[in-house]
């Protein structure tokens, strides 16, 4: 259990503090209204990901006895991590363009989760063939693999409204640039685990 809560932590809190259309949308909400406005967007992710975990959950129990496809798909995930990464170690703050900004609303937060492709080819490729693996070894391993996930993913996320709030420049300061190092570093690590799943269900090694 401990080695799926662990990386439930390591994707959520990356993923948490990423750049990326709902990250932008929590700190705009932020600085052109208040903390709170800026913890409403930040909660998107819980009303718009149960359906992608479902379809995507459903989609891979359909192709269970396909081991080369899992493998492809396990690759492929690979290859998202390793992405996610890399972006992570080149990270160097995030700058927002705030004259062009408009007021936002949760409902526009949900819509952009939705229209996202992130989340969808998150789940099928990493999140799903994660939570199916915990699920073979324990129901607690995957629900401890979602649960660490969201409470990062959307904490984080929370936590960013409420320093931003605080102070509007530390999203370009040392503490955010170091954190998404290190978490780059994680990731990558991560990614060499998906690549080796891969590569045993494509029977390769």
């Amino acid at each position: 259990m401990i080695h799926y809560l662990t990386i439930g932590i390591i994707l959520g809190f990356s993923a948490g503090l990423a750049p990326g259309p709902l990250l932008t949308l929590v700190v705009s909400e932020t600085i052109l209204h208040d903390i709170r406005a800026g913890v409403k967007v930040a909660i998107a992710p819980l009303i718009t990901d149960l359906p992608i975990i479902v379809l995507t959950v459903f989609i891979l129990s359909r192709l269970s006895g396909f081991h080369h496809i899992l493998g492809i798909i396990s690759l492929i995930g690979g290859v998202v991590v390793l992405i996610m990464g890399i972006q992570g170690i080149k990270s160097k703050g995030v700058e927002l363009d705030m004259s062009k900004a408009k007021p936002k609303s949760l409902t526009k937060g949900i819509l952009v989760n939705i229209l996202s492709p992130h989340p969808y080819l998150f789940w099928l490729s990493v999140g799903a063939p994660t939570m199916a693996k915990a699920k073979d070894h324990h129901i607690l391993s995957a629900a401890a693999f979602v649960i660490s996930f969201y409470v990062l993913l959307i904490g984080s996320k929370i936590a960013l409204a409420i320093i931003v709030g605080k102070s509007k420049s530390f999203l370009t300061g040392k503490v955010y640039i170091y954190t998404m190092k290190l978490l780059g570093l994680a990731l990558c690590g991560l990614a060499i685990f998906l690549f080796k799943d891969g590569l045993s269900l494509l029977s390769i090694i």
